[in-house]
């Protein structure tokens, strides 16, 4: 099984990003760079939060080999072990063989951080660049990025000429590398203390909030009533965006030589704006006819950058529209369903969407309403308690991760209880399920947060690529600062437990952090602890609170703003119900009238084809007569009677039966009875064959 673990996981995580980033972005729409770009950093990532476990165990196994062939005193190395009487060391079954660990964390490593510090940063700015050639954008990037670059050059510099005059520093390539990952690690550790102490409380409660039926429709309902508002801007901008696009295309004719910028503004256009725009447009106007003042490449680049934010904008809100209406419905069905006397799930609309089978099979109507209505609050509650559990757990583990003697981290205790008995298993199980809750604590804050419409991951493919590129760079910057802070708190980090033991292949490609020693043993000893202040805050919403008084409408039950927003949210979700119901009972009703008439439909359709083959019949024979007749490229008048015309309009179609072969512009009657003129008043026709 050696390296058989580390080739599952590695093709695991791989499908698990490729999932998540196919739920928030676009495959189809956005470009190949940005997706993979995406793709490449959230799976690095994860990828080091699935293999961390392994490198714990694999560690773990080395270090009883070391103490097994070392006597209890002996040192190896910079290392000393403490042999154990008589002991067996057993090969874990995730085992990876020596030397592969570190090359596979330094190639991820240094893979990540080239991601979020150069190449994610370049890519932002050119996706969110509205030029209209690659060269454009990439000089747009490049000078939106010039101030980002510079800064980190100058302080680099800064450093450099300070080492190189004071003789006291004599540092060498691996402690100015070290000084780096310290620099990199210290910035996500800030960040990294934030969105912990902000999920470590919030993951309960809202699972626990979600067994209350009451709390989520009400919520439902101040959802729609910010969303609405929300939708309504990004509909007036998109038209306020469509009407400067329909002037800067009325103005740049079709011969101006910035045609082809407006043409590609067109393409970003919803279709029938561009359908509207094209009939409107008069290209046989030459460009300097007219002494118009005609806007400049610079600023139709900045209309395009319009364009497509406002275009965006405009589906994320109405696909995110229908979204919540779905959801406002079925919480209604549940709050209907559970005083329910026959037990089974009754919807009020059925789903747009084809049901599997399978499912459908399985979950029938009455297991629906004992999940809904009576199982699922219990099961969130249960679940909410555990993480409740596991929160404080880390609370109290970051508070006194530092103390090795008592060992007091929590998280520590487990694995060295573990460790005697090298249970692998377990192990590797407790490293899993501690990183993997550090983490869901961590992403699942960056995939909630909103900086305005700067930054918002949508589901239902409606990120853009600002924010799935922005969140690739957070995610790199916070994993590797997250994974150190884990092996603290089990005290594998040997920075921290101050053994003279073998380091896991992850911390020794770290460095030594004694390089700068005031912030291995300040900083990163004590900043943790504000995790404390910061669950204090987030559990009695202070940050919520503080939004609120701003203008930011949050969500706050005893806010008077929140109940008018609530009732006009219920509103708008009675009047879309009453639209549904009423688009679903006039095709009840067209279904019916088909059901009930669908023979005569079917009759009259069949009388209708076979018309349909006599007038097809009926053209190949005329087009044989022209032909005959030599009426073909001729331009023939029909002539008819006022007591024939009605006649003749009726049988129009048949009027090439009347035809006789005559020279050019002969007089030709319109129907038989009326061949001979024997009235004044007449009705002439002109044809072309």
């Amino acid at each position: 099984m050696s390296g058989a673990a580390l080739g599952l996981e590695i093709v695991f995580v791989f499908f698990l990003a490729l999932f998540l980033l196919h739920r928030y972005g676009d495959f189809k729409k956005q470009h190949r760079l940005v997706i993979i770009a995406t793709l490449l950093a959230w799976y690095l990532c994860f990828l080091i939060v699935f293999i961390l476990p392994l490198d714990v165990s694999t560690t773990i196994y080395n270090r009883c080999k070391l103490a097994v062939n070392s006597s209890p005193a002996e040192s190896n190395g910079s290392y000393v072990t403490l042999a154990p009487s008589k002991q067996k060391c057993f090969k874990p079954w995730s085992y990876i063989p020596d030397g592969i660990m570190p090359i596979f964390w330094r190639v991820v490593y240094w893979t990540s951080q080239f991601l979020t510090w150069i190449l994610l940063p370049f890519m932002q700015s050119y996706a969110r660049s509205g030029g209209f050639s690659i060269t454009g954008k990439i000089k747009t990037a490049l000078i939106e990025n010039a101030i980002y670059y510079g800064t980190y050059l100058l302080i680099f510099g800064a450093f450099l000429i300070y080492v190189a005059v004071n003789p006291d520093f004599n540092l060498q390539w691996n402690q100015l590398q070290t000084i780096g990952i310290a620099a990199a690690n210290t910035w996500g550790l800030f960040l990294l203390v934030l969105l912990l102490g902000y999920g470590l409380v919030e993951i309960p409660r809202s699972h626990w909030n979600g067994a209350k039926r009451g709390y989520l429709l009400m919520k439902t309902y101040f959802k729609a009533a910010k969303l609405m508002t929300e939708k309504a801007d990004a509909e007036e901008n998109l038209e306020d965006i469509m009407e400067e696009v329909r002037k800067v295309s009325e103005s740049i004719k079709y011969n101006h030589p910035l045609r082809k910028c407006v043409d590609t503004i067109l393409k970003k256009c919803p279709t029938e704006y561009q359908e509207r725009m094209g009939r409107n447009m008069d290209d046989y106007e030459d460009f300097d006819e007219r002494q118009n003042s005609y806007p400049s490449e610079k600023s139709l680049a900045k209309l395009h950058k319009q364009v497509i934010y406002s275009v965006q904008r405009h589906r994320r809100t109405q696909v995110q529209w229908q979204i919540l209406l779905e959801q406002a419905f079925y919480l209604e069905d549940v709050a209907k369903n559970e005083s329910s006397a026959t037990r089974q799930f009754v919807h009020t609309f059925h789903s747009q969407e084809p049901e599997n089978k399978i499912i459908q099979y399985f979950y029938t109507p009455t297991v629906e309403w004992y999940w809904e209505c009576l199982l699922r609050p219990w099961f969130y509650r249960v679940l909410s308690v555990v993480l409740a559990t596991f929160s404080v757990i880390v609370v109290w583990s970051e508070c006194t991760f530092f103390s090795t003697n008592p060992v007091l981290s929590l998280f520590a205790v487990f694995i060295q209880l573990a460790e005697k008995t090298y249970n692998y298993i377990y192990i590797e199980m407790a490293c899993f399920l501690t990183i993997f809750f550090l983490s869901i604590c961590v992403y699942s804050t960056v995939f909630r947060i909103r900086v305005f419409n700067y930054y918002y991951l949508a589901s239902h493919h409606q990120t853009d690529a600002y924010s799935l590129l922005f969140s690739g760079m957070l995610f790199c910057r916070l994993t590797p600062p997250l994974c150190l802070n884990f092996l603290g708190l089990t005290h594998m980090d040997v920075t921290i437990s101050h053994a003279k033991t073998q380091p896991t292949a992850y911390t020794s490609i770290m460095g030594s952090m004694r390089v700068l020693s005031f912030i291995a043993d300040g900083f990163y000893i004590y900043y943790p602890m504000l995790v404390v202040i910061l669950c204090i805050a987030t559990y009695f919403s202070l940050g919520t609170r503080c939004l609120n008084l701003l203008g930011f409408q949050q969500f706050m039950g005893d806010s008077e703003m929140t109940s008018d927003l609530i009732d006009e949210g219920k509103e708008l979700i009675r009047r879309e119900k009453r639209k549904r119901q009423r688009q679903e009972e006039g095709e009840n009703r067209r279904r019916e009238w088909k059901e009930r008439y669908g023979n005569r439909d079917d009759s009259t359709r069949s009388r209708a084809v076979h018309t349909d083959q006599k007038e097809s019949s009926f053209s190949e024979t005329n087009a044989n007569r022209r032909k005959l007749c030599g009426l073909e490229g001729k331009f023939v008048l029909f002539c008819f009677s006022t007591l024939s015309s009605q006649h003749c309009e009726s049988s129009f179609k048949y009027f090439p039966f009347c035809l006789r072969c005559y020279a050019d512009n002969v007089h030709f009657c319109g129907s038989v009875p009326s061949c001979h003129l024997r009235h004044s008043k007449e009705y002439c026709m002109s044809f072309h064959f």
